[in-house]
C-alpha cells in the first residue's frame, strides 16, 4: 500500500532521512574547522560551494535537550547529501559556524539582488 507522508511521519529523523535518500541525498557530510567534508569522497566544501535545500527540526518528546536538525544539502559540483546535528545547547560549534557562513552568503546575495537597479 502506497501512502503519502503524514505530518506524524515527518516528525522522525529516520523517516526524513529515508525520504531524502530516495530523492538522491546519499552523501553524508561532516563539519570540520576547514569546511564541510563529504565523508565518501573526502572533498571539503566552503559555505560558498553549498546550498541548503531544506532542513528538518526535531524536538525530543520528553527532553528539550533531545532536539536535532537535519539539513538537505547540494554542492556546487552536484553532490547531494545530508548533515545532522543536535539543536540548541548540544549543537556542534563547527556545524553552527559553517551554517552561519552559509546564511551570511545567502543574506548577502539576497541584498545584492534587491539593491540591483531595475532595467
Amino acid at each position: 500500500m502506497i501512502r503519502n507522508a503524514s505530518t506524524e511521519d515527518m516528525k522522525t529523523m529516520t523517516f526524513c532521512l529515508n525520504k531524502l535518500v530516495k530523492e538522491g541525498y546519499t552523501e553524508d557530510f561532516k563539519a570540520t574547522a576547514n569546511g564541510l567534508v563529504s565523508l565518501h569522497n573526502k572533498k571539503t566544501y566552503t559555505p560558498e560551494e553549498i546550498k541548503v535545500v531544506d532542513f528538518y527540526r526535531f524536538e525530543g518528546a520528553s527532553d528539550p535537550a533531545d532536539n536535532s536538525i537535519l539539513y538537505a544539502i547540494e554542492t556546487r559540483d552536484g553532490i547531494k547529501g545530508t548533515l545532522a546535528d543536535a539543536f540548541g545547547p548540544y549543537a556542534d560549534t563547527k556545524v553552527d559556524k559553517f551554517m552561519k557562513g552559509v546564511e551570511d552568503i545567502y543574506k548577502k546575495n539576497a541584498t545584492e539582488i534587491q539593491d540591483k537597479p531595475q532595467e
